[in-house]
């Protein structure tokens, strides 16, 4: 493993942001110097104990414009077909928002994870099997199938894996469209209504708001974190950790560090208080950049020095913000590891997805190795 390698990783990685959003990733960089950086009423948050702090100590507005929270609710709340009832998880508070979080919990749990393996480990072995012919795969695409079906056994839907998939990254990119800083966008909010009644009703008749949310956040993270992953891997020649059965959770770890599938959290603080000695009234707006505080732009992924739990988990959140889906994606990424590594892929194509919700690919296919790498 050298320098170059890791090199040639972080440049294709850098892709998926410079070409989404260019003007906003730009700022980030250049702000990152310091811990917490104050703009008008809007923080910069850097630094890995003031992003704890403003996750774990600074009342939040889990509704206010621009949070994760509004996109959320008037995605998946306010749709045209009406009807909709109950919280979407990131807009709730109190005891709405604790009851659901320990529902995906128990469900995400060590043996409902289990439970979940038997079910994506025989898709992989399907999904990879053009490699044996020296033929290529398309890591996204493999992403929505797996992505779609372990939503669709979480929620008990008949639905088709690959329809619900598509249906959740419309409905997660048209409501990012409708809540981006700007000039609005002409029917931005009506077609994010649109995609999320789609998603709805291909989920089932219940009216209930967060099976949607679940398929959201599991899909487009999903999506976005497993090509990038093994984009790095391959790269940076890592499938040597990868075929370590000792090793391979920590590289996934390691991994997930550096790609952070949610680079970045919109917050905005409820009451007065402060983060990294900086300030904060109730109203401002908080930018939380998880992966400069996973250290993702400082140290490249090594499952023989990782950056260890307390650093690495920071892309999932904190306290009780923290992603119930954590477990999930260590998994799944472990899984997807353990399988590519006998063939040992090359990236051959790698294009970015502009629109999708989350930085990412729309497409990126690989090939067992030995055979030249492209892109």
């Amino acid at each position: 493993m050298s320098t170059t390698s890791h090199a040639r990783a972080r440049r294709r990685d850098r892709r998926v942001y410079l070409r989404s959003h260019p003007v906003l990733f730009g700022l980030l960089a250049a702000t990152r110097g310091r811990p917490v950086r104050r703009l008008g009423r809007t923080l910069l948050v850097h630094g890995p104990e003031a992003y704890r702090e403003a996750l774990t100590r600074l009342p939040l507005d889990r509704t206010a414009a621009g949070t994760t929270g509004a996109a959320a609710r008037t995605a998946l709340r306010d749709g045209e077909a009406g009807g909709v009832h109950g919280g979407v998880l990131f807009d709730q508070e109190g005891g709405g928002h604790r009851a659901d979080r320990r529902g995906l919990v128990g469900s995400l749990g060590r043996a409902g994870v289990e439970d979940l393996r038997s079910l994506w480990r025989p898709l992989l072995v399907r999904r990879l099997a053009p490699l044996d012919r020296g033929g290529e795969v398309d890591l996204v695409d493999l992403a929505r199938e797996l992505s779609g079906s372990v939503v669709c056994a979480l929620l008990g839907s008949g639905a088709d894996p690959r329809a619900v998939a598509g249906a959740a990254a419309e409905a997660a990119a048209a409501s990012v469209r409708s809540h981006l800083p700007g000039p609005r966008r002409p029917r931005a909010e009506a077609a994010a209504a649109r995609a999320a009644d789609r998603l709805r009703l291909l989920l089932g008749p219940s009216g209930e708001a967060l099976p949607a949310m679940v398929a959201v956040a599991a899909v487009n993270t999903t999506v976005a974190a497993l090509p990038r992953a093994v984009a790095w891997c391959a790269d940076a020649g890592l499938w040597q950790q990868a075929a370590d059965e000792a090793l391979r959770p920590v590289l996934a770890d390691e991994l997930l560090r550096v790609t952070a599938a949610s680079p970045l959290l919109p917050r905005v603080a409820a009451a007065d208080g402060a983060v990294g000695g900086c300030p904060v009234r109730g109203g401002d707006r908080l930018l939380l950049v998880a992966r400069h505080a996973a250290g993702a732009h400082r140290h490249d992924p090594d499952a023989l020095r990782p950056a260890g739990a307390a650093v690495d988990r920071l892309v999932f959140g904190a306290g009780p913000h923290a992603c119930p889906g954590a477990r999930l994606a260590r998994a799944q990424l472990a899984d997807v590891l353990g399988a590519l590594a006998p063939y040992r892929p090359v990236v051959t194509r790698a294009r970015v997805d502009r629109g999708a919700a989350l930085p990412g690919w729309r497409v990126l296919t690989v090939r067992a190795g030995g055979c030249g790498a492209g892109a």
